[in-house]
């Protein structure tokens, strides 16, 4: 497929999806909602794609929605402009594959939400994240937020709208790591690669176990991951993998001596 509003580059068993609209900051257009849906659902097609990297480059991730477009959007086409809204966001959380925003610069709004419904987070010393749409009259998403930093911060966050810098991002667990501007996006990218190692199966299970067992009781929680472990361990690809491992460590143990 051909994007005009994203960029989509594969690499060796990752791909980075890159928001591409410069001029505008990378501000999130009704073409760039469509499009996002659209490269998420096919890079989850790509049995060859184990992780998926979100950027918007290395100075800007995104200054949020298009306020020009939503200006002069019609009421009539509110419920639309939510419903597409809504479905690139979705699409991105429940992702079968492991995502990484990685964040250069502004992450606002609209561009927040966008990293809050990613796995993890790479940042930039200069990033900033901002939820500002309380002074335009309208809410943020709250859930995604509070599943990370915890509802009394999350509420901190969205109700004074003050920017976070990306070394109070780390502190309050809202990213994962924090690097200088001009190696982040390696940070991200040796990330993506490591996973990509990793079994697309099992990489899957455990997303889904990430998401589930933290609203469960801690004796269900167990039971399923117990179940999962079963399922995994039954799989022929487990012990291809830990042969694998092993003649790793014999070839490392030999060079040693």
């Amino acid at each position: 497929m051909s994007y005009s509003t994203v960029t989509l580059e594969t690499k060796s068993g990752y791909a980075k999806v890159i928001l591409n609209r410069p001029r505008e900051m990378n501000a999130i257009s009704k073409d760039m909602r469509y499009e996002l849906y659209r490269v998420f659902a096919e890079l989850e097609g790509m049995a060859e794609i184990k992780a998926i990297i979100l950027t918007g480059g290395e100075f800007v991730f995104s200054a949020g929605m298009d306020i020009k477009e939503m200006t002069n959007l019609p009421r009539e086409e509110g419920d639309e402009f939510l419903d597409s809204m809504m479905r690139y966001l979705k699409k991105i959380y429940s992702c079968k594959k492991p995502v990484i925003a990685a964040v250069g610069g502004l992450a606002l709004g609209g561009g927040f939400n966008l990293v809050t419904v990613c796995d993890l987070v790479v940042a930039s010393e200069s990033a900033i994240f901002c939820h500002p749409e309380l002074k335009f009259g309208f809410n943020p998403f709250f859930y995604p937020l509070s599943q990370i930093v915890g509802i009394n911060k999350a509420k901190e966050i969205v109700m004074l709208g003050e920017p976070i810098g990306a070394n109070e991002a780390l502190n309050i667990g809202l990213v994962n790591k924090v690097a200088p501007p001009e190696k982040f996006m390696e940070v991200a990218e040796n990330m993506a690669a490591e996973l990509a190692t990793r079994s697309a199966k099992a990489l899957e299970e455990l997303k889904n176990l990430c998401s589930i067992v933290p609203r469960m009781d801690k004796m269900a929680a167990l039971d399923i991951e117990s179940s999962i472990c079963s399922l995994l361990f039954a799989r022929e690809e487990r012990k291809v993998q830990m042969n694998e491992v092993l003649s790793q460590q014999k070839q490392r143990k030999t060079k040693q001596e």
